[in-house]
């Protein structure tokens, strides 16, 4: 058997895996690939302004899932600069990545001030001193969970924001103390190699020649 055979029956099976839902179970990828202000004017509107409409993802597993996001579609970089931790310890710049760990915007929890996407942007703005596009995860004490949130400008007070998703899995002080669960592992910024794409519509063609013979077959039986 050549070493040919091998990598087509490699990839054929890979292919069927993914067809036939037979793939043994591995780790979720939540894929954010698109222009996050597509079809909306918020760019061109003075003043910040939000999108929502976020993806809802009621399971995240932190010792295996990946949150993946294109840089070529949100102008980020394509290595992952992680920051974990208080927004009064964060740099002046960069971090791409930022899981903000403080549950109360103003640090009074007793006022009532529910801390939310706005609120903790500028905590990350009243740091940064470069511009910088990226993500911050932050725990909205509204609603009571983490929300994953995409700024054009990390070092701007009035930047757009981009609701990107919202952990719904766990909520109160479960999602608070999942924040720092969160680690460089569980991000990639990624833009689809060609390759890629060229193994799997080979795979498919393949696994589609299999079942048109094995129609012909039963055809002719």
């Amino acid at each position: 058997m050549t070493l040919a055979h091998n990598a087509k029956s490699c990839l054929f099976a890979t292919a069927a895996a993914l067809v036939l839902g037979s793939a043994p179970a591995a780790a979720a990828t939540f894929r954010f690939e698109t222009d996050p202000f597509a079809g909306t004017n918020v760019l061109n509107t003075p003043g910040r302004q939000f999108v929502g409409n976020e993806l809802f993802i009621p399971v995240f597993n932190f010792a295996r899932d990946v949150i993946l996001t294109n840089p070529s579609v949100f102008g980020t970089s394509q290595s992952v600069d992680f920051y974990s931790g208080l927004a009064s310890n964060l740099p002046t710049g960069g971090f791409n990545f930022i899981v903000l760990q403080d549950i109360d915007a103003d640090g009074n929890i007793s006022n009532g001030i529910a801390n939310n996407a706005a609120l903790s942007a500028n905590l990350i703005a009243a740091q940064y001193t470069v511009p910088t596009p990226g993500f911050f995860i932050y725990f909205n004490s509204a609603l009571n969970l983490n929300r994953l949130v995409f700024s054009p400008d990390l070092s701007s007070p009035t930047s757009d924001l981009k609701i990107l998703a919202r952990f719904t899995g766990q909520t109160g002080l479960f999602a608070a103390d999942a924040l720092p669960r969160f680690s460089a592992d569980n991000f990639a910024a990624a833009v689809p190699e060609p390759t890629t794409w060229a193994m799997l519509i080979t795979g498919f063609g393949l696994i589609g020649a299999v079942m048109r013979r094995r129609n012909l077959v039963a055809a002719a039986s």
